[in-house]
């Protein structure tokens, strides 16, 4: 039960990270749309 515990715990950490990630390349992605939208213009 503690192993199974801890691995949740491990797996909630690291899907927390990795939204984290994800958020940054979205905005990292929409930063560049919008400045190659700016310099289309």
């Amino acid at each position: 039960m503690q192993t199974l515990q801890s691995g949740y715990r491990g797996l909630s950490l690291l899907m927390l990270l990795n939204s984290d990630r994800v958020l940054y390349a979205a905005t990292l992605a929409a930063a560049l749309g919008a400045g190659a939208w700016l310099g289309s213009l």
